[in-house]
């Protein structure tokens, strides 16, 4: 690394966290020791019908600290279901919030949070330190190995009137607690694992790329893509496998911590396009986008990238021509995505020629296209969702 990056002013903030199985479990004591009376406990219908969610629940009345239910929450959450919380916060008289799931309960818990203190609308809160002041205590379990949304400092919401995903970076957001269970995760189907999984990658690629890039988030990232590449496959193939499951939990973790510092990329502004516009699976878009953005970008960063070829396995001579390590690398990407079943194409998930005007224009807007390494225009964002047809 040189010099001239070792000296460049970087901000790194991360929250509290316990990892290890039982750590969901801790989630009353948590809540408990930061003050809490009553939590508003977020979730979604399929967390909630999990065999382990009781244990969850009951940890809170172990600990004397009652709970409301909020469960109203689906992929790819929207303002609507944001203020719908906040109402149910605020009328039983909560003092803190309890996320479980993946990413769409905890950026719904972030949402509640902010609006609950703040005031107003949660869309009022767009943009990079836009929230005034900190929201109640604020715990979250994430029960899947990807959004890394317990670790980071983005709330991404739907504005349902735009169609469009927002984007919230604020440390305020940063939640109190990560009690990160890996054994949470085994219940979680083939397709959620490698959607996931493949977007954990895409966080750590990016944050490594990004050009907000940093020492310490360059040694998160890389050690994240390391772990996600040993553990995916494994994690995919024996869904039982514990010691996988904590692999990706660490790699997700790994790759949060990197990317809430280091911000993202194009595959992300691209991937909440489509999310918002479409309402499609924020983990499959990534999966899909990661290696037509890996093919645009390479020339801007061809020595990061490479670094990122050799944590994923692949053999790249010392010194290999930029269009060689470029293919090198792709191949690997292409080769893991693969291994794991993430195979679909924008096409085979509803996407059409007719879209793409719509969808690179709202990707050129967010927030993460500030950070990609090469900088687009609506043309060349549009040729790659062409590519990923």
């Amino acid at each position: 690394m040189s010099s001239d990056v070792l000296l460049d002013l970087r901000k790194f903030l991360a929250p509290e966290a316990v990892f290890g199985v039982g750590a969901g479990k801790l989630a009353g004591r948590y809540a408990h020791n930061l003050g809490a009376r009553k939590v508003l406990l977020v979730t979604d219908p399929g967390v909630a019908k999990q065999a382990w969610f009781p244990d969850i629940v009951a940890s809170l009345g172990e600990q004397g600290v009652g709970h409301v239910l909020f469960s109203g929450v689906r992929p790819n959450p929207r303002d609507s279901e944001v203020m719908n919380g906040v109402d149910l916060y605020r009328s039983e008289g909560c003092d803190a919030v309890v996320a479980v799931g993946g990413g769409s309960p905890m950026d719904c818990a972030k949402g509640i949070s902010i609006v609950s203190v703040n005031g107003g609308h949660i869309l009022d809160y767009e943009g990079v330190d836009n929230v005034p002041d900190p929201g109640p205590p604020l715990i979250c379990v994430p029960t899947t190995a990807g959004s890394s949304a317990d670790v980071s400092q983005f709330a991404i919401i739907t504005d349902t009137t735009r169609k469009v995903k927002i984007a919230i970076v604020s440390k305020a957001v940063v939640p109190d607690a990560a009690l990160i269970d890996p054994a949470l995760t085994a219940t979680m189907d083939h397709e959620l694992t490698a959607n996931t999984g493949v977007d954990a990658l895409t966080h750590a690629v990016e944050a490594y790329v990004s050009n907000a890039h940093g020492p310490i988030t360059d040694l998160f990232a890389l050690e994240a893509v390391r772990r996600i590449s040993q553990h995916l496959p494994t994690a995919i193939n024996n869904p039982a496998d514990l010691n996988a499951r904590a692999g990706m939990m660490l790699g997700s973790m790994y790759a949060g911590i990197a990317f809430s510092n280091a911000i993202l990329g194009a595959v992300h502004a691209m991937a909440h396009s489509l999310g918002g516009l479409l309402d499609l699976p924020h983990g499959q878009c990534n999966a899909i986008l990661l290696d037509y953005v890996i093919e645009y970008n390479f020339s801007s960063a061809p020595e990061r990238y490479t670094d990122i070829g050799v944590a994923l396995g692949a053999n790249i001579p010392a010194g290999a021509p930029m269009e060689e390590a470029r293919g090198l690398v792709l191949a690997q990407v292409r080769a893991l995505k693969a291994a794991v079943g993430a195979t679909a194409t924008l096409g085979s998930i509803g996407v059409q020629l007719d879209d793409l005007d719509r969808l690179s224009e709202f990707a050129m807007n967010d927030p993460c296209m500030v950070t990609n390494p090469k900088a687009p225009t609506a043309s060349d964002i549009r040729a790659v969702f062409k590519n990923a047809l």
